[in-house]
């Protein structure tokens, strides 16, 4: 979809993902590997009392699903930022879902414009678990 054709306020939600405890360890041990992602015992004697599943992986599994949306196709010129925060803790076996929302929009010149996406994403329970904040550049119309 064109940047002239979107619409603040345009909404859709994502498809759920599980987050399966291999997944989330394997992941844990390549890019997050600290004891609360990948030693249950230590996982147990903190606040949580279980692992908590690395929040970019929490992240990275629901965009996966908002790219199925796909709100802009081959009209995607490029992202330019992201900003996550991390609300509540995500377990092995969490379901989680998001709502993705255009929440701004910023013509750059003729040819494109900037589009601000946020996505807030759930857990099984509805309790908000991140929310993140995306700015991507996308075509214009030519006229």
């Amino acid at each position: 979809m064109y940047f002239d054709e979107l619409q603040v306020g345009i909404t859709v939600d994502t498809e759920p993902t599980v987050i399966e405890k291999e997944k989330m360890m394997a992941f844990a041990r390549d890019y997050d590997p600290i004891p609360l992602h990948t030693d249950e015992e230590y996982a147990k004697t903190t606040m949580f009392g279980k692992l908590i599943a690395p929040g970019v992986m929490s992240f990275m599994s629901v965009w996966a699903k908002y790219l199925e949306v796909d709100f802009f196709g081959d009209e995607l010129l490029a992202g330019k930022s992201t900003k996550i925060e991390w609300l509540k803790p995500v377990f092995a076996d969490d379901v989680l879902f998001g709502k993705a929302t255009i929440t701004k929009l910023v013509k750059r010149n003729q040819k494109n414009g900037l589009v601000e996406v946020t996505i807030k994403a759930y857990n099984q329970n509805g309790e908000l678990v991140l929310t993140d904040v995306t700015e991507a550049i996308v075509k214009c119309k030519t006229r």
